[in-house]
């Protein structure tokens, strides 16, 4: 889709030069396309990238590949088969071209109604990024968009919650429904135009175009807008500004259903996102706040629940929902306090001075006065930095000023000599 326009800064200088960039990769070697934003691309190198667009483009339609998997699961057990080296389900007249891949045979429906786990993760951190919820985050997170009354929900890159909803909707009584969206085309093959959309997050583009486009708006609009909610888990490494603004823009479709009271209000919204990214999404969504429940991934070795110290998962939920009604686990040792009117994790004591639950990661942060703010337990108040930081650091980097402007007391991204449009 539409590429992003990103900016060159050199240190000490105010304006740098603007270019073009893939959105969704931020490896050249995944995507090599790039362009200065006042440069002058001839017919040839035109030509050339159309061509190589069309080369890149899946081998199949999304519509191809929902009547082949009608054909699939019309097969019997002993015929079905899966393709590990081109990720793709195999009709038996195609087994031939794929005899010297890998396969697995026999697929079950149950595989096939679990495409998150019959398909290798794409795990390209400046890519794809694709960690999957664990199943107790998943359950959690259907279990409370049910207590909460939703009864449709608009997955944006959480393939597994999407599938769990589809699945139990298919063997019970389950009166909630999912729509993904996901940059993943692979899985076009086991769900239909109604059930999934080819979509980027970082651009709002719909590789559908206009006929997916007005899936999703469809799906939005259902029950005049009532009792939806968008659950979005986006790459950790993406521009949290290029993410806003696409969730921006699929809450003004909402927004734009015939029901008068959406119009001065936000559609309902999971956010999940490491806590370190607070402030940056306060930023776009300011009646935005983090809840204490620790969301943890199966193929991420760090980020599991239930470890200790740093090594708890970082990732946590950002939601517009009053705070008081996402009831977390007891169980797991989350606790309701009653000055804030939320759930917090046990080792979050509550600050009389700041009149908070002020931890962030877990563990039971330390008041600092000078600081006139709640800090790490492991952070110590250095007199020369004139703030709180670990003990091992060196007060040097106090030196060094704005990497744009050079002058000290803020960061490049608060720099008032750079344009904020």
């Amino acid at each position: 889709g539409p590429a992003l326009l990103f900016v060159k800064t050199g240190q000490g200088k105010e304006e740098g030069r603007r270019f073009y960039a893939c959105s969704a990769c931020r490896d050249r070697k995944d995507c090599n396309f790039f362009q200065w934003e006042d440069e002058k691309v001839s017919e040839t190198r035109l030509a050339a990238r159309e061509e190589y667009n069309r080369n890149h483009q899946p081998s199949l339609t999304h519509r191809q590949n929902v009547d082949r998997y009608k054909n699939f699961v019309l097969l019997p057990l002993s015929k079905r088969r899966f393709c590990l080296d081109c990720q793709q389900l195999l009709l038996p007249a195609e087994w031939e071209k794929h005899s010297d891949h890998q396969f697995l045979c026999d697929v079950t429906t149950a595989q096939l109604k679990s495409p998150s786990q019959l398909l290798y993760p794409l795990e390209n951190k400046k890519t794809n990024a694709q960690y999957l919820f664990a199943d107790r985050s998943c359950r959690f997170l259907l279990n409370l968009l049910t207590d909460l009354g939703f009864r449709r929900v608009l997955s944006v890159g959480t393939p597994r919650l999407h599938e769990m909803i589809q699945s139990k909707a298919s063997q019970e009584e389950f009166s909630v429904r999912s729509l993904l969206l996901d940059i993943d085309f692979r899985y076009s093959q086991f769900y239909t135009e109604d059930e999934f959309c080819h979509y980027n997050m970082f651009n709002h583009h719909f590789f559908g175009g206009e006929a997916a486009h007005e899936t999703c708006r469809k799906f939005l609009y259902e029950e005049n807008g009532e009792r939806v909610i968008m659950v979005t888990d986006p790459p950790f490494g993406g521009l949290v500004e290029a993410l806003a603004s696409s969730f921006k823009k699929l809450m003004a479709m909402w927004r734009e259903t015939e029901n008068e009271d959406h119009a001065k209000k936000e559609m309902p919204m999971f956010w999940i996102f490491p806590y370190f990214f607070e402030s940056r999404i306060l930023d776009f969504f300011p009646s935005f706040s983090m809840m204490d429940y620790q969301v943890d991934y199966d193929n991420h070795a760090l980020y599991k629940h239930g470890k200790t110290g740093r090594r708890q998962s970082p990732v946590r939920i950002f939601t517009n929902l009053t705070p008081s009604t996402i009831v977390l686990p007891e169980e797991e040792g989350y606790r309701f306090c009653t000055v804030c009117q939320r759930y917090v994790s046990s080792g979050n004591q509550h600050c009389e001075i700041c009149n908070s639950c002020t931890s962030k990661d877990g563990r039971r942060w330390k008041h600092c006065v000078l600081c006139k703010k709640c800090v790490k337990p492991s952070w110590f108040h250095c007199n020369n930095c004139d703030c709180c930081t670990l003990p091992k650091h060196s007060c040097e980097k106090t030196e060094v000023g704005c990497f744009v402007c050079g002058k000290a007391g803020h960061k490049r991204s608060a720099c008032p000599s750079l344009s904020r449009t």
